[in-house]
């Protein structure tokens, strides 16, 4: 009878089931294989003619390697116990897995029970992990920017991001509703409000009276007056009927002709050309630049050859006057005028003549439009009076006249027709006998053409 061929794996197991065997074999008893292993008989129940050739040989080397295993002396090498320990426990693991597998088989129950003692928690597997081994699926683009704004407003940069772009002024005009916000105005308020709209809108100028100069912060709250750069800046305030219209000082000068602070402090009174930059509709109020306004008057004065060509004849306003000079505004071009190129005759105090606000011709000079000079004189809008003051005014001859002024010793003194006589104190009078302003009577000596002035001496008070 031919015998079934054993692999290793049963070998092993067929070792077990004889341990296990053995176990319940009582003490005193003798296995046949210990006695035939003893004896060196082979056991009766397998016969050697009913095997094939192979499974001869195969059993011939089994044996061969049984006796080698049992001739080799108990001192084994390090090499050889981790084998043989390693062989042992994955036996040992395989008898385990088969009577596990055994047991569940016969206890159908068991394996839903040891299914649900298992944990819950299930090992968490790295991206990078998933990637490599290809289970990564592709990310699109739209979730890897959210993924990426995630991790940037977890660093702490949600403030960045949700901060809004800043809306320019004429994107938050354009936004306002004026239906709503000009319902309820009376028609001076909304002739007021219309002429600040168009001047935003379409930069035409404003016409209106300083009424005061006041520090910017003041109009600002506290958190934003304190991120100014120059908290102690002025600004010009014109009020066209209702609404305060404010020009900073930054927008009163053009860049390199900047004034001093009590320019524009003396400037109240002054009329000026603005164009409103920014309308701020709910505070009820708006801002404006003199600046700009007078850029574009300058345009229009360089185009206009009627009003460039020397001689014509142009009005320009007073914006600030002091006591020897002022500050003129001729097209958007701010002109120092003294007293000499006001007037003929000597003027003690322009201030007493001449305030902001007021209007006085000019001829021009000169005009430059590549360096933007312009040179103006008011006087020569009138005749000379020294001319023809020889006949009129005879050498001997007494005059009435008004002190102007006091210089180096000298009095000016005002004739009624505009001439100015350059006088000396008689000997019996001393110079704070006379004051400025009041009148004199004085006699002419003399007349100078080359300086085109007149010469005379102070006879007593009149």
């Amino acid at each position: 009878m031919a015998r079934k061929k054993v692999t290793p794996e049963e070998e092993i197991v067929n070792a077990v089931g004889e341990e296990t065997a053995l176990g319940s074999v009582p003490a005193g008893s003798v296995l046949p294989d210990e006695a035939g292993a003893d004896t060196g008989d082979v056991p009766a129940e397998l016969p050697e003619g009913d095997l094939s050739a192979e499974e001869t040989a195969e059993q011939s080397e089994t044996l061969s390697a049984m006796e080698s295993a049992e001739a080799k002396p108990l001192g084994l090498s390090t090499e050889e116990k981790t084998a043989s320990q390693g062989e042992s426990d994955t036996a040992e693991e395989r008898v385990e897995e088969a009577e596990l597998h055994e047991e569940m088989s016969e206890f159908p129950d068991a394996e839903e029970n040891l299914i649900s003692d298992l944990p819950t928690s299930v090992p968490q597997v790295s991206e990078t992990d998933e990637a490599d081994w290809g289970f990564g699926e592709p990310v699109p683009e739209e979730a890897a920017a959210e993924a990426a704004e995630d991790e940037y407003l977890a660093a702490g940069n949600s403030e960045m991001l949700d901060a809004p772009e800043e809306k320019s002024e004429r994107t938050l005009f354009y936004e306002l509703d004026f239906n709503e916000l000009d319902r309820g105005l009376s028609e001076e308020e909304r002739k007021e409000w219309n002429s600040i709209y168009a001047s935003f809108r379409g930069r035409s100028a404003i016409t209106g009276t300083i009424i005061g100069v006041d520090l910017y912060a003041r109009y600002l709250p506290r958190s934003e007056a304190r991120m100014l750069e120059n908290r102690r800046e002025l600004c010009a305030v014109v009020v066209p009927y209702r609404i305060p219209i404010l020009i900073r000082e930054s927008e009163m000068w053009e860049l390199g002709e900047e004034r001093p602070d009590f320019v524009l402090r003396n400037m109240v009174g002054a009329s000026i050309d603005v164009i409103v930059t920014k309308v701020e509709r709910t505070a009820n109020r708006a801002q404006a630049s003199r600046r700009q306004a007078s850029r574009s008057q300058r345009r229009f004065f360089a185009a206009r050859e009627d009003l460039h060509t020397a001689g014509s004849r142009i009005t320009c306003r007073m914006l600030a006057v002091g006591p020897r000079r002022c500050l003129v505004d001729c097209y958007g071009y701010d002109l120092d005028m003294t007293q000499r190129e006001i007037r003929y005759a000597a003027i003690p105090d322009l201030r007493t003549e001449f305030h902001p606000g007021s209007e006085i011709d000019c001829i021009v000079k000169e005009y430059h439009p590549r360096t933007g000079e312009l040179i103006v004189s008011a006087k020569e809008t009138e005749v000379n009076p020294f001319f023809g003051a020889e006949e009129r005014h005879p050498v001997g001859s007494r005059r009435f006249a008004m002190i102007s002024g006091k210089y180096g010793g000298g009095v000016f003194c005002n004739l009624p027709d505009g001439v100015t006589c350059m006088c000396n104190y008689s000997y019996q009078h001393e110079d704070a006998d006379f004051m400025v302003g009041e009148h004199v009577m004085l006699m002419v000596q003399r007349y100078d053409h080359e300086k085109l002035q007149m010469y005379g001496k102070i006879m007593s008070k009149w």
